[in-house]
């Protein structure tokens, strides 16, 4: 199967064409990258490409408890416990750079930090902290223009700190609601100067994110992560004028000769299925521009990874929540084997328990 054949990443080799998807877990206390999550990325090394959990360049990007990031000494000096435990076993890992912007509360940034954002918008619903609870979001100061530039450069320094931290390259993470896509949609990004407005002005936060990152340690160790029509974290979804403006983006990040670009798919989980035409509008303006690698994911089984990898749709296929309570995951796909299920109470929760408990199939 041409899920299981190998696959040249810009400088990385992948022994196959699967790739375990980023997902936050909220198991870093502090914010500090630690030896459990050393061993859970480690155990699942088989995958082709594993791409970490969103990690923050800046302190105010720390949304979430117990999310960690990339920012510090300290931080990156963590994180090379799991780079060596996943290189151990032959595996090839990205991080995921991922600023929350408005995405979060107060109470769970460190002392001195504040919400951010292109605009100040507040988004509706609670978000966890550990110290009071559900609390609704907060909301955030709109960016000057010089917090875009220190922001910038921040992800530019995290993405140094990645590879000082034995990282094989960096994921861009552009989707789901976070900072950037916060700047690429008019309904949370309501600003009137360079970076807001219409479709060029709001894609320039994302490219100036890319160029910085790529000055940085090179556009071959690069991805980008998109995912349009979404609606989580109260994002637009369809809005006119989208598949134009994710056209033009996509062809700009090509001529930047990203690595990769990764498009997520969330209908399996209840949100709207994007438009097909734009889908393969993106792959194509990417590709035809110099871009790389195509990577696919949201809801996919064996056999539809294998049709989409045989047509050319993708060139990997991200998998999520299948890695979560199936840390062999790959050979259970090799041999068709059963997948167990995850116990969703302990996605986000502290501790071992449906984080590094899962068995693998006897042999």
């Amino acid at each position: 199967m041409k899920l299981f054949s190998t696959l040249q990443l810009g400088p990385v080799s992948l022994k196959n064409r699967i790739v375990m998807a980023p997902m936050t877990r909220n198991r870093a206390p502090g914010n500090l990258p630690n030896e459990l999550m050393a061993e859970y990325y480690g155990q699942r090394a088989d995958a082709g490409l594993i791409i970490t959990e969103g990690t923050s360049p800046s302190p105010n990007g720390l949304g979430y408890p117990r999310i960690p990031g990339i920012h510090s000494p300290e931080q990156t000096k963590g994180w090379q416990l799991i780079t060596n435990a996943v290189h151990a076993r032959e595996g090839k890992i990205f991080i995921q750079l991922m600023h929350a912007g408005r995405v979060g509360n107060s109470l769970n940034l460190p002392e001195g930090a504040e919400l951010i954002a292109p605009s100040a918008v507040t988004m509706s619903g609670m978000v966890w902290t550990d110290s009071q609870g559900e609390q609704p979001y907060g909301t955030p100061r709109e960016m000057t223009p010089g917090d875009i530039q220190s922001t910038i450069v921040e992800y530019a320094e995290a993405a140094r700190n990645a590879i000082t931290a034995g990282f094989d390259g960096v994921e861009i993470h552009a989707a789901n609601g976070y900072l950037i896509t916060q700047f690429l949609d008019p309904g949370s990004n309501l600003r009137s100067d360079e970076y807001g407005g219409d479709n060029t002005r709001r894609n320039r936060f994302a490219l100036d994110v890319a160029a910085a990152v790529i000055a940085a340690i090179g556009s071959d160790r690069v991805g980008i992560r998109l995912s349009p029509y979404g609606l989580f974290n109260d994002m637009s979804g369809s809005y006119e004028g989208i598949a134009e403006q994710y056209g033009e983006l996509a062809a700009a990040v090509g001529k930047l000769k990203l690595a990769y670009v990764h498009l997520v798919d969330h209908s399996a989980m209840g949100a709207p299925k994007p438009e097909a035409a734009t889908v393969q509008r993106i792959c194509r303006e990417f590709k035809n521009a110099g871009g790389g690698t195509v990577i696919l994911s949201g809801g996919y089984d064996r056999e539809r990874a294998e049709a989409d990898l045989v047509s050319g749709a993708a060139d990997l296929i991200g998998l999520g929540r299948p890695f979560i309570s199936n840390p062999d995951l790959v050979e259970r796909l090799r041999n068709n084997a059963p997948l167990a299920d995850p116990d969703q109470a302990t996605f986000y929760s502290p501790g071992c328990a449906g984080y590094t408990d899962y068995p693998r199939l006897a042999p």
